[in-house]
């Protein structure tokens, strides 16, 4: 950043800009406010405005004319198309995720307005991290976040396994963070500059890509990232977390801040650091093979849902990454693509066991999934689409969300690495099949009727059905990453 004299208007002038951001952030101070005026039985109204807020933040976004990189707040906030759409899918994201956890968690009498409020400010720091422009912005975003979830995971205090998933969380992450940091550091002090745009081009015209020290702050960055992610080595956070935290705070986990991580990471490694993609990208493939490989593989010992769909989204990401090392543009919209198709996807694979959730039974094994068809054909239906999406198995979205980055990765010459995409997928297609064959062919050990509002069943169907019709219609969803990456990095 440029030293001289600070002027206000420099950062008052793109307030314009921030103006989702801002009225998200009253919002939350305005619920939390409103929260203490409310009892017990008024606490569905904390969730009905939080989803509110979040529908009018999106709408906020929508109207924002967006035709080239927006620059403001001196430098410190970045608006284009890509941060337009992430911003777009986790408002709406979390907005369905509070519907699915409004019934749960009044069950179990923890329908508390802290969640909601929390997961507001994590939002929050969620969106002003994918409109960050600087190291400080970026950073700032991604601990607002985190220090929202490690209190969301604790969120339920008469559970002693929350508590501990909490605690494990907030060291290891506190640790990754201090590393994404350190990263940052080193890059600031080779680069003399927080600013993303400045660090690409004094790293692309001074031809530092190769110097030892950059290298350095690459693979700390890296490791801070891949921690973010969930990815291998750096996984080992991810299922004890999903398991132990209430089903309602795993969604979020789970859909809000992977989106988030793809953000942190398309931000730092192509914007920022794109000249050192060689450098970055060999580091990629190491993390991407063994998150599809370990992902896929430990997945199948499982018997609780949650633990599965842990190491489910390890390989996911695995298959994620494969886009961003392939260091084109073709990968890079593949990557998005591949990442809001999962976010889809995973936030309707969660609010499955949100919705055989009931009070002292928390369906989330996979045994509580037999015999799904005779109790409910509609929901069985709406799971074995998700699964099928999960699997990648054509007509479904994971399908060409698979087939994208296996692309992106053959056409930068690293057939290998597509073989071994492929091989994994087949591995993979076995446990969410697995579930498939649960519920349409055994018997159901469980005859209670299915609960859920009729909002949330209507939420639930309609983003099973998206994901089927983004499957069918794919077109649109990748037009949409094409255009939302044509002026980023």
């Amino acid at each position: 950043m440029n030293s001289g004299t600070f002027d206000p208007s420099l950062y008052n002038s793109g307030l314009v800009y921030a103006r989702p951001e801002i009225f998200l952030s009253l919002a939350a101070c305005a619920i939390l406010m409103l929260d203490l005026a409310l009892n017990d039985a008024q606490r569905r109204w904390s969730g009905v405005l939080s989803v509110l807020s979040l529908v009018i933040t999106a709408v906020l976004v929508i109207v924002q004319p967006v035709s080239a990189k927006i620059i403001a707040l001196g430098g410190l906030f970045e608006l284009d198309r890509m941060a337009q759409v992430l911003k777009i899918v986790i408002l709406l994201t979390v907005a369905a995720v509070f519907v699915y956890s409004t019934d749960y968690l009044q069950r179990r009498a923890i329908l508390k307005g802290e969640y909601f409020v929390l997961g507001l400010f994590a939002t929050l720091g969620g969106m002003v991290l994918i409109s960050g422009a600087n190291l400080i912005s970026l950073y700032l975003g991604l601990e607002l976040m985190s220090l929202c979830l490690y209190a969301m995971v604790a969120f339920d205090r008469d559970s002693g396994i929350a508590a501990e998933s909490a605690i494990k969380y907030f060291v290891l992450s506190s640790m990754a963070s201090g590393t994404l940091l350190y990263g940052m550091s080193i890059v600031y002090g080779v680069t003399g500059s927080l600013d993303l745009g400045e660090i690409s081009s004094v790293v692309q015209n001074a031809g530092i890509g190769g110097n030892i020290g950059m290298m350095f702050g690459i693979a700390f960055i890296i490791v801070g990232v891949g921690f973010k992610f969930g990815a291998v080595p750096f996984h080992m956070w991810v299922p004890d977390v999903y398991e132990g935290s209430p089903t309602s705070v795993t969604v979020f986990i789970g859909t809000a801040s992977k989106l988030t991580a793809f953000a942190l990471a398309m931000r730092l490694l192509p914007e920022a650091l794109g000249a050192s993609q060689p450098d970055w990208s060999q580091m990629l493939v190491v993390l991407s093979v063994l998150s599809m490989g370990i992902g896929s593989i430990i997945a199948i010992a499982q018997t609780n849902l949650k633990r599965m769909l842990a190491y489910s989204t390890i390989s996911h990401v695995g298959y994620a990454l494969l886009g961003i090392l392939s260091g084109t543009a073709q990968g890079y919209q593949a990557s998005m693509f591949y990442m809001i198709s999962y976010i889809v996807v995973a936030a309707g694979s969660f609010g499955m066991i949100l919705l055989l959730a009931r009070q002292g039974f928390e369906a989330d094994k996979l045994v509580d999934f037999k015999g799904l068809n005779a109790r409910s054909p509609w929901f069985a239906g709406m799971m074995a689409i998700l699964m099928f999406s999960l699997a990648g198995i054509p007509p479904f979205i994971g399908f060409w969300a698979k087939l994208g980055v296996i692309q992106a990765v053959l056409g930068v010459h690293i057939a290998w690495l597509a073989v071994v995409a492929v091989l994994f997928s087949v591995v993979a297609a076995f446990f969410y099949l697995r579930i498939v064959k649960l519920m349409y062919f055994d018997e159901p050990t469980d005859t209670a009727a299915i609960g859920g509002s009729i909002l949330m069943r209507t939420v639930l169907s309609a983003n099973a059905l998206l994901a089927f019709g983004l499957g069918i219609i794919p077109g649109t969803l990748l037009q949409i990453c094409q255009q939302a990456l044509q002026s980023g990095p």
